[in-house]
């Protein structure tokens, strides 16, 4: 049953016929609206929420903020394409009033009315259009695509580790050379301009394409220009220890004969030409002092002058050798030369006092090079090998031998052979003689023959 609202005016009936027209028309377009963005909501979600996890696994450090608003961004764009796709089935108000009237059954005097055929009815209590929402339609795909997202936005993922790709080791000559120039820079025992050429020539080698790297040509070069290193580390070396020893000798012969001074001072002369005219020149401080130096008035020098020279050379000479690897020090050597490793600066073992042998002096290698010889067990005799740990001791081992004597059975041995011989065996026929088919004992014969 309709309840009628008392008014006062006509116009007062259609205002409030043309407002309820206006909201029921705003609810039946808005849910043409949401029925048709459902859909295309959840398409979006679930590909928005793949798109997010890959993104937050691939490129981590993008901002939440650019996230959180390309989500935005793609809620509006499929609201708006669902808008513009249900606006062709939105209501106008006439329509409205048409099912207002329908649905409380009014006959036509809403529409009556608004034509100006008949006065506006008076207004009602409730109105009723006959619409009712469906909750599940609308909601649930909301509700799903929402939290689709929310999850392509919050769910913990770990970040994709970028297997970076890493370079191949460089040849180890490169390494060695690198380390044996850069430890004659620290040392300062070396000219500068020959460790800068040195060092060119090397990164022109490492500049080239890494496939490069250990191609014949390549390794040729490289081999070429450690040689060439080597050799002139050798000669430095050797041109120092001469220099060195030259001016040891004219310190300790100040009062010795003419010839002997001038043959000192010719090999210490030839020393200083090697090394100034070298490619590698030793610091040139030092060599500044080696050739102001006046060897004929070598006692009027300063002791403690004279003193630090001869330090410097003898440091000189052992980075020198370190390079090559024959020192001890922080010299980065490949190990070629070995054997040197166990001689003395003066080519002598350390502690031993062997010399580098000669014509007349005989081989001069050490006799106990391996060690002090163990005394030699006596021949015949058992000699007990002690294990002071036996923890260590697997089942079968040997832990202990003992003297015991045979129980050996003295009876004569009775041997019969074919039934009609029955002797004694003597010596070694009691062994095989009489066991053996003939064939056997000549072919035994003929050996032992």
């Amino acid at each position: 049953m309709i309840q009628v609202m008392a008014s006062s005016s006509g116009e007062g009936h259609k205002e409030f016929w043309n407002t309820q027209a206006r909201q029921v028309r705003l609810k039946v377009n808005l849910a043409w609206w949401l029925e048709t963005m459902s859909a295309p909501l959840v398409v979006m979600a679930v590909i928005g929420a793949a798109a997010l996890l890959w993104l937050r696994r691939e490129l981590p450090e993008t901002p939440a903020w650019m996230l959180y608003a390309s989500v935005g961004g793609a809620v509006l764009c499929v609201a708006g394409i669902s808008f513009w796709r249900a606006a062709r089935k939105f209501e106008d108000p006439a329509q409205s009033l048409v099912r207002i009237e329908a649905a409380m059954r009014l006959r036509n005097a809403l529409s009556a009315a608004s034509e100006g055929v008949a006065p506006w009815p008076a207004p009602v209590v409730k109105v009723d259009a006959g619409l009712r929402w469906q909750w599940n339609r609308l909601w649930v795909p909301m509700i799903g695509a929402l939290s689709l997202l929310a999850a392509g936005l919050w769910i913990p993922v770990a970040a994709k580790t970028t297997a970076t790709a890493t370079p191949p080791d460089q040849p180890q000559a490169w390494q060695q050379l690198a380390a044996e120039l850069d430890y004659l820079a620290k040392e300062e025992v070396a000219d500068e301009k020959y460790l800068e050429e040195t060092r060119k020539k090397l990164d022109e080698l490492k500049a080239q394409e890494e496939e490069q790297w250990f191609s014949h040509s390549s390794l040729e070069a490289t081999d070429s220009l450690k040689k060439s290193h080597r050799a002139e580390t050798e000669r430095t070396e050797k041109e120092l220890g001469q220099a060195e020893k030259a001016l040891q000798s004219l310190e300790k012969n100040a009062g010795g004969s003419p010839a002997e001074k001038e043959r000192l001072m010719e090999e210490f002369d030839q020393a200083l030409e090697g090394l100034r005219n070298g490619a590698m020149k030793p610091n040139p401080e030092l060599l500044e002092q080696l050739q102001n130096m006046d060897l004929k008035n070598l006692g009027k020098l300063d002791p403690q002058q004279l003193q630090q020279l001869k330090e410097n050379l003898k440091k000189h000479g052992k980075c020198m050798g370190d390079c090559n690897g024959k020192g001890d020090g922080e010299g980065q050597g490949d190990g070629e030369n070995w054997d040197d490793e166990l001689l003395g600066e003066n080519g002598e073992k350390q502690g031993q006092g062997t010399g580098k042998g000669g014509v007349k002096r005989g081989p001069g290698h050490d006799p106990n090079l391996l060690g002090a010889e163990k005394d030699a067990g006596k021949i015949g005799e058992m000699t007990p090998l002690e294990s002071k740990d036996l923890t260590k001791s697997a089942p079968g081992d040997l832990l202990e031998l003992q003297d015991g004597e045979h129980d050996v059975d003295q009876s004569g041995s009775r041997i019969a052979a074919g039934g009609n011989i029955d002797s004694t065996g003597k010596g070694g026929d009691r062994v095989w003689k009489d066991s053996l088919d003939p064939d056997e004992q000549r072919v035994l014969r003929k050996f032992f023959e």
